[in-house]
């Protein structure tokens, strides 16, 4: 939505990693450093750390633009709780080999197989495991004896190793993990991008849209933004998805501190309200009768929460509707009465109820536009639901 009100030939904060979105912090030129000199030894581990959404996966993104499938065959593994013989059968899948039966010995023979033919036909081979954190040490262990293939004394495999700080943590100090070191040849942990960053983080990604300074920033507000983020990008693209969204919804040609404040307090909301819905679901009692629900599809709107949500905006209206009939009435029996001035107390009463009345207002914009937000960010996540 807010792309076509701002003239956007595209979303500048989406979530999903894009290498054209790249952006060089100090941080993140360190780590291509580390990871260029790294490939040129063609052996062991890289290890690339970093907290969740610092950009991990978009510098892969742009690592992977860079290499040429001619020279560098590479396989990514995003894995889960996996053990030693389950990432064999992943890593297998990932490099597209098909492997009979489900024994380990079995998909190694085939993996080493295919790492020769590639080193025959004069290609490197590069295995990029992220999210390193949840790998069994087993899983981690059969990793390092993956990197014991060779033809002649020439390696076969390279393996890139993506996690969060506790897998940077696990491999400074775990006892079995000795051997694993000693093969690491470059590491780099990504930090956070500073004040300064953010603000050309957020330029530099408007940019690539056909930004042409609609909309405009309030003085303070990056910084702001900073503040709130942290400098973590994918925070910075939550934020501002939402907050050029609400400029959007509001018709707004400069985006304020203020409405940064709503936004910050809307996510904060949401995400106590998700915080709480959990909750009630771990404590509540399952009845044997009843029927199991239908299972939300992943990125989808929870249907009793916009119901709940438009139930509250209705009952608000007809409480301001309400209100509003009392006051007309008040003022119509005093002029049929022949009253047309007011006592202190009906003046004060007045003054009361239209302060209600505006608080009312209030809280029902902030409600409407909370849901209007939902359903649009529900809409644009599928591109099969835009049309709507």
């Amino acid at each position: 939505m807010y792309e076509q009100f701002y003239g956007f030939s595209g979303r500048p904060f989406q979530l999903t990693p894009d290498p054209q979105f790249y952006f060089e912090s100090v941080s993140h030129k360190k780590a291509m450093s580390y990871l260029g000199y790294g490939l040129s030894q063609g052996e062991g581990f890289i290890v690339i750390t970093g907290e969740v959404g610092a950009g991990k996966s978009t510098l892969v993104a742009h690592l992977m633009e860079r290499i040429d499938p001619a020279a560098l065959t590479a396989a990514q593994v995003v894995t889960s709780a996996l053990d030693g013989a389950e990432i064999v059968h992943v890593i297998a899948q990932a490099f597209g080999l098909s492997v009979e039966g489900h024994d380990k010995a079995t998909a190694l023979g085939v993996i080493e197989r295919f790492l020769q033919d590639e080193a025959r036909a004069g290609r490197r081979c590069l295995l990029i495991v992220d999210e390193c954190q949840s790998l069994d040490l087993t899983a981690l262990e059969e990793l390092r004896m993956l990197s014991n293939f060779q033809l002649g004394s020439h390696p076969l495999l390279q393996s890139l190793l993506l996690g969060q700080p506790e897998f940077r943590t696990m491999l400074a100090q775990h006892p079995g993990l000795e051997q694993l070191r000693q093969r690491i040849i470059a590491s780099h942990h990504l930090e956070a991008l500073d004040a300064g960053e953010v603000e050309q983080y957020v330029r530099h990604r408007l940019a690539h849209v056909g930004w042409d300074g609609r909309p405009e920033f309030e003085p303070g507000l990056l910084d702001a933004l900073y503040r709130h983020t942290g400098g973590i990008p994918r925070r910075v693209n939550q934020v501002m998805n939402r907050l050029l969204l609400l400029g959007a919804i509001e018709e707004r040609e400069t985006l304020a501190l203020a409405m940064l404040g709503d936004v910050i307090a809307e996510m904060a909301a949401d995400q106590n309200r998700g915080a709480r819905s959990a909750s009630d679901l771990r404590s509540a009692p399952v009845a044997a009768s009843a029927a199991p629900a239908a299972p939300a599809a992943p990125g989808s709107v929870p249907a009793t929460e916009v119901a709940a949500l438009l139930a509250t905006r209705d009952a608000r209206t007809a409480e301001l509707e309400a209100a509003i009939g009392e006051l007309q009435a008040a003022g119509m029996g005093r002029r049929a009465a022949g009253d047309e001035t007011a006592s202190p107390e009906d003046a004060a009463r007045l003054a009361a109820a239209l302060e209600r009345i505006e608080a009312r207002l209030e809280e029902q914009e902030q409600s409407f536009r909370h849901v209007l937000t939902m359903l649009i960010e529900w809409l644009e996540e599928d591109p099969s639901r835009r049309a709507a």
